[in-house]
């Protein structure tokens, strides 16, 4: 008598009949969904759905929730805590090819765009209506994956994150329902805030299939700078003193001496290697030079020296490209070595003391750490360059990551700013939020009962 098909295979078989070749289960394209650009293991899916309509996903969706398959959604894959890895096997659906703007709409300042449109492409879209979409992790992520991270990047300090900038979303959820989580109006008193629960939730409660986003006027002046600093202290307390005093920066990134260093050598750059921040400001041509100079005199009371502007949309692009092309540079330091991307956020009255403490732990380590940060809002972060095969080197990473962490979470600071908890900062959670963590897990249960969506992220059922 034959054995009777898995679910998964009897699942892939019917999604097989509708989809046909858009339903990959090569052993090559089931790695490449199984791991994102994160240290953590990789483990693939059993099929990959190339879809390409709500209403795709929602049969797919359908068929797995009938056969009891795991989920995960896919957008390009550049998620740093293990967010892909399909843990359980089950089937990825790959959003990439839903990349279309859905509506635009100038007047309202506002936009619903398909997941896989990457926010790059956004706003090569929004080139010459007057606004764009200021939210920028550096990777040119999905804009799928972005919500569902709640990520943030250069921009936050002024613009915010992902929270602030989804206005709605359509959600297929892990019944095969599709719901949407909001209308178009700036604001609402009706019910609970479904939009704010699926922001973040890692792909655990639905798939994403489309998003309204908040747009943002293209600002009339930009200038961009560089500036040193004798010490990181000085350079983390002019920062400081930039938010107390109420400076609408728009971006205000530190790189410590490892860094710049590694920025040097990797972009063909000359700055000085030392602390650094990397500026820049939006607003008329007064307000602009008003900042600049508001600043400047801020970092002059705590050391900075040697402002280099950068005021042609060329020379910032070359700036701000060195910035985010730090994760390369850092491969760069040690050949043949992995990185450990991790990051915290504290309140901005303890980022230096956070800081300090932290590049005090890793002045005993021989593991280089170049640390970054979109110091603004208190968020930094460090990647650890540690040979990936030496039990040695990754046991020290582990405990520099969880003294960082836990140091902090004591400052009333998170586990992590922007990356998010995938599985790579589960064990963390419960240290930040206690109890509440089980609150979670009860909404978690009470939209996917059978924990199909993407299981084993952000908690354990």
């Amino acid at each position: 008598m034959s054995a009777r098909p898995k679910p998964v295979d009897t699942a892939i078989d019917i999604l097989r009949q509708r989809f046909g070749e858009r339903l990959s289960t090569s052993a090559a394209v089931r790695e490449q969904h199984g791991h994102d650009e994160s240290y953590h293991g990789a483990a693939p899916p059993d099929a990959v759905l190339f879809a390409q309509s709500t209403e795709e996903v929602q049969a797919a969706v359908q068929v797995c929730a009938a056969h009891r398959v795991p989920i995960i959604a896919y957008g390009t894959g550049t998620s740093l805590e293990g967010h892909v890895a399909a843990l359980k096997g089950g089937l990825c659906i790959d959003v990439a090819q839903m990349n279309q703007v859905v509506r635009l709409s100038v007047e309202d300042m506002d936009v619903t765009v398909q997941p896989g449109l990457t926010r790059k492409a956004l706003n090569e879209h929004l080139k010459g209506t007057g606004l764009f979409f200021p939210i920028d992790p550096g990777a040119d992520a999905s804009i799928g994956g972005m919500s569902a991270t709640r990520a943030s990047g250069t921009n936050a300090v002024r613009y915010g994150t992902m929270r602030e900038n989804v206005l709605g979303l359509t959600v297929v959820t892990a019944d095969g329902r599709v719901i949407r989580t909001a209308r178009r109006a700036r604001k609402s008193a009706a019910g609970y805030d479904l939009t704010r629960l699926f922001v973040g939730s890692e792909g655990t409660l639905g798939v994403f299939t489309e998003v309204t986003l908040r747009l943002h006027p293209v600002p009339e002046a930009i200038s961009s700078a560089v500036c040193s600093f004798a010490s990181i202290k000085g350079a983390v307390d002019a920062v400081i003193q930039t938010i107390q005093t109420g400076v609408p920066i728009a971006r205000i990134e530190l790189a410590d001496d490892v860094q710049m260093d590694a920025i040097n050598r990797h972009s063909k750059l000359d700055y000085k290697v030392a602390p650094t921040l990397f500026l820049e400001f939006h607003g008329s041509e007064a307000g602009v030079k008003e900042q600049a100079e508001t600043v400047q005199a801020i970092a002059a009371e705590h050391g900075g020296e040697g402002f280099r502007w950068a005021l042609r949309p060329e020379e910032r692009s070359k700036l701000w490209q060195a910035r985010h092309d730090a994760a390369y540079a850092n491969k760069a330091l040690r050949a043949g070595c992995g990185l450990w991307a991790t990051d915290v956020c504290v309140p901005i009255s303890r980022l230096t003391d956070c800081i300090l403490e932290t590049k005090a732990d890793l002045a005993t380590s021989p593991i280089p750490a170049p640390l970054v940060g979109h110091v603004g809002d208190g968020n930094f972060h460090l990647t650890f360059v540690f040979k990936s095969e030496d039990p040695k080197e990754v046991a020290e990473v582990e405990r520099l990551n969880e003294r960082l962490v836990m140091r902090a979470l004591a400052m009333g600071g998170t586990c992590t700013g922007e990356h998010g908890v995938g599985y790579g900062k589960i064990d963390f959670l419960t240290a930040e939020h206690g109890e509440a963590v089980a609150l979670m897990r009860s909404i978690k249960l009470a939209l996917d009962p059978h924990n199909l969506m993407n299981p084993g992220k952000i908690v354990r059922v």
